[in-house]
């Protein structure tokens, strides 16, 4: 029962935040939409955990799943009120990665020095892609326990990059494997093939480079600053 969730999850995942991308921002629709993705990205990042560890310890989609819930779990928590569970999640989400940073850094020298140049099907330029990623990450988490939370633009730039690649490993995942988007979508051949089965993943990126800098400036109901002098975590 695990891999129709986990199909079913990922799929909600990509339209919720996709419309969370298009929607007016910090609206009555984009809170809900967004409350609703990372939901379906936990139930998807869970399922693919379980799944990938009942298949093999070092299936690379193990970590995938505590990537996910990672990244979600530290963008809702970014836009709620501080308080006693948010600095738990805080904290635990830190330990994930770093974790997941150190793992990735393995799995990259790993992949480095193997004959294809990848570990378990995965190239191993990702992997170290993936290890900056998780170590920023990380910086950023070391940073708000040290200082607080930012307000203004550097609170609402957290939540927006962390939601987004949330939803561009989603994207990611599912376009990655031809014959999974066949089955789903009705495309000609052509748009089945590189590169155009990657345009949707690229387009995450335009439309998060894209947010961050309409929200530049701007305020989160109860900020008192709109640019404060943290950075952006």
């Amino acid at each position: 029962m695990l891999l129709p969730i986990h199909i079913a999850a990922g799929g909600l995942a990509i339209v919720l935040g996709t419309v969370a991308l298009l929607v007016k921002k910090g609206g009555t629709t984009h809170r809900r939409v967004g409350l609703l993705f990372v939901y379906a990205m936990l139930v998807m990042g869970t399922c693919a955990s379980i799944l990938a560890f009942r298949k093999s310890p070092t299936d690379p989609n193990l970590p995938g799943g505590f990537m996910v819930a990672y990244f979600v779990g530290t963008a809702l928590t970014t836009v709620r009120p501080v308080s006693r569970w948010t600095r738990a999640i805080d904290i635990a989400a830190l330990t994930v990665a770093v974790g997941l940073a150190l793992l990735d850094i393995l799995g990259g020298v790993k992949a480095f020095n193997s004959p294809h140049g990848s570990l378990n099907g995965v190239p191993f330029a990702m992997l170290f892609f993936l290890a900056t990623i998780m170590i920023l990450a990380a910086t950023g988490d070391v940073r708000i326990m040290w200082f607080g939370m930012p307000r203004g633009r550097p609170r609402l730039a957290r939540h927006l990059w962390r939601m987004c690649f949330a939803l561009f490993i989603a994207a990611g995942s599912f376009f990655s494997i031809r014959s999974r988007v066949a089955r789903v979508l009705p495309l000609p051949d052509p748009l089945l093939n590189m590169p155009w089965r990657m345009l949707p993943v690229l387009l995450v990126f335009v439309a998060m480079f894209y947010w961050l800098w309409r929200v530049r400036g701007r305020r989160l109901p109860g900020d008192r600053s709109a640019i404060p002098h943290h950075a952006p975590a």
